[in-house]
C-alpha cells in the first residue's frame, strides 16, 4: 500500500543513545517509503519561530514601492521580491508573492563560473520600516544550516552510511536558500469560489532536503503516493515539514525517495497562507557524474538496497508519480550550479530576460523540441516514461521550490 499519511519523527530521540536505534528505523521507513516526513523539537527557540513568522508576514505589508525597490530582477542572483504570479513550476504559474534569501556571500569576482551569479548578499528590505528582518533571518537561517546539516548526517546513518557520507557535498561556507511566500486565497487571485488555484505546481525538491516551516494553520501542500492520490500534509504546530529531495535520490542510488508534491491556494475567504521553506544547499562545483556514483563510494548495504526494493516490488501495480526531468548527465549542465542556474532562468523568465537571455533562449528551443516530441508521441500512440529502481539509473532534475 502507497502511505496515506506523513509521519511525525522527534529529533530529540536522536541524541539520545537509548532512543535513537527506534529513531534510525522510523527514519529509514519515511525515506524508503514516503519521502517526506513532520520532524519536531529541532531546537529552534519559540521566541525565534514567532519573530521568523511575524517577521515574514509583515514583509508582506509594507508599501508595494518599498518591495520593488528590492525585486528579484534587479539582480543576477535570483535573490530578493517576486511579484505575484511571477514564477512558473509544471509549466504553469505559480499564484503567490515571495521573497527568496539565502546565506549571504560576496559578489563573484572575475573569471567565476556563470552560476557563481548565484552566490551573492541579500536584498533585504529597508531597516527603516522592518528594523529586525535581517537579524532575524539571518539568525535563522544559520541555525538551519546547522540542522539540516545534523539530519543529513542521520540520513546516512539510517541507510547504514558512515554520518560523514554527505559531507563531500558542502562546502565550508555553504550557500543555503530561504524563500517567504504568501499564497492569496481564491477569490483575492479573481478566480471562481470553486476552482483550486495553483499555488506551486507538481515538483519535486532538488538537492539533499528542505525544510518548510508552515507560517499559518491553512491546509494546502499536498504530498502524492505512488497511486497518484494527494494526501494532505496539514500543519502540525512545533514542526517542519522535511522532504527529501532528487540529489539525495540520486546519491543513495534510489534508496531514499523523493516525492512529488504540490501546493493548492487556499479557499475563498480562508484569507492568505504563509510558508517559510529553507533548502539546504549543495556544493554548485559538484557534478552528476558524481551525483550518480552510488553510495558516495560507500556502497550502500545490499540489505538496505533490498529493503527498498522490497517497497517498489510491493507496489509495482501501481503509477509512478511524474515531474519534470529537465536535468541530466549528458545534457547542457554538467554540474548543480549549472543546472540550478538554468532552472531558475526557467522559472523565472523576466530575471532571466534581463541577466540570461542566452540561457533563456536555450530553454525555449528545449521546451519547443519536447512539445513536438509530445505531440509526435501522441500522434503515434507511443508512451514513454521514467524507469525507477535502485540503480541509480534515474537522473535528478535540479528544481527547488
Amino acid at each position: 500500500m502507497s502511505f496515506t499519511s506523513i509521519p511525525i519523527l522527534d529529533l530529540a530521540l536522536a541524541s539520545d543513545p537509548a532512543t535513537k536505534p527506534q529513531f534510525l528505523a522510523d527514519l529509514q521507513h519515511a525515506l524508503m517509503e514516503v519521502g517526506f516526513l513532520y520532524l519536531k523539537n529541532v531546537g529552534i527557540p519559540d521566541d525565534l519561530w514567532q519573530q521568523v513568522i511575524s517577521e515574514g508576514k509583515a514583509f508582506f505589508d509594507i508599501p508595494m514601492e518599498e518591495k520593488l525597490k528590492i525585486e528579484m530582477k534587479n539582480a543576477p542572483s535570483f535573490l530578493g521580491y517576486s511579484r505575484l504570479s511571477a514564477e512558473i513550476t509544471a509549466g504553469q504559474t505559480d499564484h503567490r508573492e515571495q521573497i527568496d534569501l539565502s546565506t549571504e556571500h560576496p559578489l563573484p569576482g572575475p573569471g567565476a563560473p556563470r552560476y557563481a551569479n548565484l552566490l551573492a548578499p541579500n536584498q533585504w528590505p529597508s531597516p527603516a520600516i522592518l528594523p529586525n528582518f535581517r537579524s532575524v533571518y539571518t539568525e535563522y537561517i544559520s541555525r538551519m544550516g546547522s540542522i539540516s546539516r545534523r539530519f543529513t548526517s542521520l540520513v546516512a546513518e539510517a541507510i547504514e552510511l558512515p554520518p560523514t557520507a554527505f559531507e563531500r557535498y558542502f562546502d565550508a561556507d555553504q550557500q543555503h536558500k530561504l524563500k517567504i511566500v504568501k499564497y492569496p486565497d481564491v477569490s483575492e487571485l479573481g478566480l471562481p469560489s470553486s476552482s483550486s488555484g495553483q499555488g506551486v505546481g507538481p515538483h519535486k525538491d532538488s538537492m539533499l532536503t528542505s525544510y518548510l516551516l508552515q507560517a499559518s494553520a491553512h491546509r494546502g501542500l499536498q504530498v502524492q503516493n505512488r497511486r497518484g492520490e494527494w494526501v494532505d500534509c496539514a500543519p502540525v504546530a512545533g514542526t517542519l515539514v522535511v522532504a527529501m529531495g532528487q540529489g539525495l535520490e540520486a546519491l543513495t542510488g534510489g534508496v531514499c525517495a523523493s516525492t512529488t508534491h504540490r501546493v493548492l491556494s487556499p479557499g475563498a475567504g480562508e484569507g492568505a497562507r504563509f510558508s517559510i521553506p529553507f533548502f539546504q544547499g549543495v556544493r554548485g562545483s559538484a557534478t552528476f557524474a558524481e551525483l550518480e556514483s552510488v553510495g558516495l563510494g560507500v556502497e550502500v548495504p545490499a540489505h538496505v538496497r533490498a529493503r527498498r526494493q522490497a517497497v517498489l516490488d510491493a507496489l509495482g501495480g501501481e503509477r509512478l508519480d511524474e515531474v519534470e526531468f529537465t536535468f541530466r548527465s549528458g545534457g547542457v549542465a554538467d554540474t548543480l550550479g549549472e543546472a540550478t542556474l538554468r532552472n531558475r532562468v526557467k522559472s523565472h523568465p523576466d530575471v532571466g530576460e534581463r541577466w540570461y537571455p542566452d540561457i533563456l533562449r536555450s530553454i525555449r528551443e528545449e521546451q519547443a523540441r519536447e512539445a513536438e516530441k509530445v505531440a509526435a508521441d501522441a500522434a503515434s500512440g507511443s508512451i514513454s516514461g521514467g524507469v525507477e529502481g535502485i540503480d541509480g539509473s534515474r537522473q535528478a532534475a535540479v528544481e527547488a521550490h
